[in-house]
Parts: C-alpha cells; structure tokens; sequence
C-alpha cells in the first residue's frame, strides 16, 4: 500500500477566521428599546445581503412571513435603501426589496435583501429594521471563510508511511506527555497533551462527538460509520455544490475547492485565493477519534471509541452563521424544521471554524450554544489564528464555550494563535517553524498529523493520504477529544456524565503550565489529557473537591511540587466585614490565587499574592457571600507551608 504524504498549515483560524488579516471594521452593539443589534461582524468591503431578526414573543411578526417583509421593507425605507442609486465605478443599483428565508431552530428568521450591500448600508438597514417595536434582535447572517493552507516546503516531506502503528511515535508528538523527550526529528517535547496515558483510563467508549465542519471523506484509516447519519446543513446552493438550494441527509465532503466557477468569481480575491479542497473535516474528526488506532496501520486518534458524528455547514467559500446555529442545536438532539430528528445526540461538539465579530447571548449562535449546554453538551471551538484578541471573535467570544488557543512542541503560544481573556485553555496546534518561532526553518514536529484526502476537486474513495496542519482548528479536536474520554471514563463506571461547567472547570485545573512564559494570556495553561481524565474519575470534578477551610483555622505542614496545583475553599456567610487569605513558614517558593465562584487560576483570579518564599496575603473588605476558592501555586518545590482562612461578620 502506498501512502502519499502532504503537509500544510492551516492559518488564519485555520477553518475561518477570515477577517483578520485585512483592515478590521469598527465593531459595533447596541439597542433600541430593549431591541439588540450587532454589527460587530460588518466589515469594510464586505457585502451583505441576509439578516437574522427575532421577533417578540406574541407579536403578529413573529407568526407571519408575510408581515415579516412588510416591516423589513419599511426599514429599507427609512434606510434610504427604496430608490435606485449609483454604486461602484458608477454603476446603477436598482432598488432594494426584502424576500423571507427560512426560520431557524433557535426561533429566529433569515431576511434577505435583493442585492447585497455594504457596510454602512447593512448597519443602517440593521439599526432601522431593530427600530420596530416587535423586533428583539438582529444580527446579519455571516458567511465565515476558510483560509487558504500554506504548504510546508517539498524538502520537509518526509518518506511515505508505512502500514504500521510506528508512525505513532514518530509524529504523533502532540498525544505525548511533555516530559523534555526528544522526537524521532530531535525536537524536545514540552508541548504533548499526554493523552497516551489518558488511554490507560479511557478511550470514549458511549460518547457522541459531534464535528461541525466540511464533512468526511473515506479513508482506510478513518471510522466513517455515523457519517450516513450525519447531515449537511448547507441550504444555499453557491456553498452546497449542489443544483438547487436545501439540506441533504449525510455528512459526506464532496470538496469545497474555489478554482473553478462560479466559486473563483464569487469568492476569490487576493486575500483569498483559489484553492483546492480542503478536505478540513477529515482532518479534524481524525484528530477527535476518527482515526483509526491500535491497528495497524497510520496514526493515532484521540477518542478512538467514540462515534463522531460529521456535519458538514461548510462548503465552497464557507458557511453561514444561520446554518452553523441549526446545525449546533440538531446535534445536541434538538428539533430543526425539514431535518429528521438526530438519532445519535452527541455530549462533545466541536467547532474549528468561526470568523470576525463579537458573539453575545442573544445572537443565534449564542441561543444555540447555550441549547446545546443545557441538554449536557459541551461545545469546543478555536480561538482563531489571527495573533489578536479572541473577544473579537466567534463563535470563539460566545458564551457557553469552551475556547481553545494553539501552543506548540516547545510549550510556547503558537505565533498566530489568538488570546485573551476568552482563552479557557491552549492544546498543541502546531509552531510550524523551528522553536516555535514566528519565522525560520519549518519542521515536522511543527505540525499535527492526521488522515486527508488527496483529491484536489472531489474526494478520492478510501484514500490513503495523511498531512499535518497547524492552527487552533487543531489544537480544538485535542480538548474535545478528551472531554470525550472524560465522559467516556465516567460512562464506564457508573458516573453521570459532568456538566458542560464542571468539565470546563476540571479542564481548567488540571491544565499545565507552559514552559514558555506566555506573551499574551491562553487560558489556565495546556491541555493534559490523563490529569483531566484522572480528576473527572477521582472525585466527579466539582468544585467540592476543593479542601474545605474553616474560618480561623488552619491547614499546616502543607506541600507540593514545581508547577503543582492545590485549590481550597472557604465558603464566606452573608454580611462579611472582611476576609483574609494567608500563607507561612516553610521552604520554597509558591503564588496564592484567590477567585470567587469557580477555582482560580494564572490566567483567571480575582487577586493574587506572588512575593518570593511562601509568604503570601490577600485582604478584601466586604467579600460577596458565597465560595471563595484560593489555588497554591508551587513556582518551586515547597514544603511546610501553613495556610489560614479567616472572615470578620459584621454585627
């Protein structure tokens, strides 16, 4: 068997993310009685011609298409949009008029407009559209955009695999504990997410991961047995390939290449170049679990075990957003209009993909997180590889997330991963360039390996080809993955599974510290897949196992290793005069945290204490009434320590 090997990098949020690069347009939120728009998605030079409105419950709006376009035609009119108007190099634009789309599963309707407009014209059609009393929200329907890969260099190709689990330890450097070991190419690994000895405890058994991408292809060593299940959530026909508009059972990628019509006219330009299929979904289930492991032949998946679930909502030139939110609620088991019922609801959805503007609650994406969370699904999605703040992005900035940055072999944050205090944590994405530089000499250990397709249109039939890529599409499969084998572990001995906040929460804990001191925040450190699995097994995972501190009392002779995390709790009563947090005595050096609510963490606390040696303090006045956390940080080794919790109640 011959195996053809490609490698690429997959920047520029490595399935999307599509804005950044170019000039960013001035985001923008705001409200009219109680009616909330966001503009933050509108860009300079973008166009756009769907809107997402929510209708008051009980308005006649909201139960009559008809009306719909009565009250969207009245905006375009006090738009200044009803008359005919010179455009670019001076063409004529005809009048705008308004067309009803579809109701989407979170209640929302898309609204089109006959011609596509610009930006300024979008915010002002937006900002008049939420001026109608039975209008709740607005957001314009998004076309997010896959970015072209960047190829490594022919030099870096290494020899064809062989069908044997060897390549295992070649390549796969990212699923390795990161001891310092040196790979197979000599690069010291500090970067794995040691999911190898996850799988001591694990392996995803009973657990549903849902990829939200390009589909799947056939690969010999890809389990492609939910994909006749999965479904493709593409209604428009341009992003579908398909002859007519509307949605199709299967999460099958037929390629969503753009070097032919009508994609190279309508989608192409020199930000985005014609491009061939990238065949993304593939890779990113195979990182998930898809891939085949222990036999035989290739590489390794993460949880191998569990059923993954493609479905496609991107296509050539991208997806919209309207689709992607259908798509997150029908995975998690909700009902879509005009789709068959999900038969196969997943625990773990996984978003590499997403795009420029800010995501609150109230857009269709955040409403179908927040679904998805409330019936038990964790939903997974990449910061973006932009090197920009994650706030601006989505559905990276959605509430109900889990948001993942990229960190490479060395432990350093990937040079184009965004951050943030949106970040929850990074897992290996790739560096792409020797040291995990931002430039120089690429190296295969900067890259994450998994099965592709090697078709440059169509997809190849059980096809034999594996790449590595690089993005925080990447790094996103490895913390999904995990939560898979998390639930999986819980499955297997009678637990129910966590909640979507008590994984977060363990996730967060039992992170690592990169080696690298981080330039930008990344969230509570690097993914470790075995602690993440150890911890959600050991105890349930809830803030309970926190040590509890009695007010006054205190914990002696404590200790722990460099790195090392240790949380306590101190539940603090109603009318509180003031809370005192203090270490002492011993040898070493550690940082004291303190957060309310939920654990704190290097990169999400409230207040912290960081002097040399072990003696460390933090007073508040007037705490809030609840659980207050505080994590020991062992910045070396240290022994010995006394801890004490004290609060003051005011008479």
């Amino acid at each position: 068997m011959t195996h053809r090997m490609r490698i690429g990098a997959l920047l520029g949020a490595s399935m999307a993310f599509a804005f950044s690069m170019a000039a960013h347009a001035g985001s923008t939120a705001g409200g009219l009685g109680g009616t909330h728009y966001n503009t933050s998605s509108l860009k300079r030079g973008g166009q756009y011609d769907r809107f997402i409105v929510t209708w008051r419950a009980g308005t006649a709006e909201r139960a009559n298409p008809s009306l719909m376009r009565q009250s969207m035609g009245a905006a375009i009119a006090r738009a200044g949009l009803m008359r005919a108007r010179l455009g670019p190099q001076g063409t004529l634009q005809a009048p705008v008029q308004a067309s009803y789309g579809r109701r989407l599963a979170v209640g929302a309707d898309v609204l089109r407009t006959s011609r596509k407009l610009d930006r300024d014209e979008a915010a002002a059609l937006m900002t008049q559209i939420a001026s109608d009393p039975a209008v709740l929200h607005v957001a314009p329907d998004v076309l997010r955009h896959p970015v072209r890969d960047i190829a490594a260099p022919a030099s870096l190709r290494p020899d064809a695999f062989r069908p044997t689990d060897s390549q295992f330890p070649q390549y796969q450097w990212d699923l390795k504990a990161p001891s310092g070991h040196a790979t197979a190419f000599g690069d010291r690994n500090y970067g794995g997410a040691h999911v190898n000895a996850a799988w001591d405890l694990a392996d995803g058994k009973g657990i549903v991961i849902a990829v939200l991408d390009t589909g799947i292809t056939t690969h010999v060593d890809v389990n492609t047995r939910l994909a006749g299940a999965g479904y493709d959530f593409i209604t428009d026909a341009l992003l579908s390939g398909r002859k007519t508009d509307g949605r199709i059972p299967g999460g099958w990628d037929p390629g969503d290449w753009t070097t032919t019509q009508p994609w190279k006219s309508m989608c192409t330009d020199a930000f985005y170049p014609p491009q061939p299929s990238s065949w993304h979904g593939t890779h990113v289930a195979s990182t998930v679990g898809a891939e085949r492991t222990d036999n035989g032949i290739g590489l390794a998946g993460i949880a191998y075990r569990a059923r993954v679930l493609p479905i496609r909502v991107l296509g050539h030139c991208g997806g919209y957003d309207s689709d992607i939110s259908d798509a997150i609620v029908w995975a998690a088991g909700g009902h879509v209009a005009g789709v068959p019922d999900n038969t196969h609801p997943a625990q773990v959805i996984n978003l590499s993909l997403g795009g420029y503007g800010q995501c609150t609650a109230d857009d269709p994406m955040g409403q179908a997180i927040a679904f998805a969370n409330k019936r038990g699904a964790v939903v997974v999605v990449a910061a973006g590889n932009d090197s920009d703040n994650a706030k601006n992005f989505s559905p990276a900035s959605c509430p109900g997330t889990i948001t993942v940055a990229a960190t490479g072999i060395t432990s350093r944050r990937a040079y184009y991963s965004n951050y943030g205090r949106t970040i929850d944590l990074a897992a290996p994405g790739g560096g792409i360039y020797k040291g995990d530089r931002s430039s120089g000499e690429q190296v295969t250990d900067g890259f994450v390996w998994q099965a592709i397709n090697s078709g440059t249109t169509k997809p190849v039939a059980d096809d034999t080809s594996y790449a590595g890529y690089a993005g925080t599409s990447q790094a996103t499969p490895h913390v999904s993955g995990t939560v898979a084998l998390m639930q999986g572990a819980r499955l297997a001995r009678g637990l129910k599974p966590l909640s979507p906040a008590a994984v977060l929460d363990i996730l967060r804990r039992t992170a690592v510290t990169p080696r690298v001191v981080p330039d930008h925040r990344i969230g509570a450190g690097i993914l470790d897949a075995h602690a993440a699995v150890s911890m959600a097994i050991a105890g349930g995972g809830s803030t309970s196992q926190a040590t509890l501190l009695g007010n006054g009392v205190a914990l002696s002779n404590l200790s722990g290793a460099k790195g090392s995390r240790t949380v306590y709790r101190i539940d603090v009563p109603e009318g509180a005069g003031k809370l005192s947090l203090r270490t002492s005595d011993g040898s070493g050096d550690i940082t004291l945290y303190v957060n309310p609510g939920v654990p704190a963490t290097a990169d999400d606390y409230h207040c912290r204490s960081a002097h040399a040696g072990t003696g460390e303090s933090v007073v508040l006045d007037h705490p809030a009434a609840g659980r207050w956390f505080v994590t020991l940080v062992g910045r070396t080794d240290y022994s010995g320590v006394n801890l004490v919790g004290k609060y003051t109640v005011l008479r």
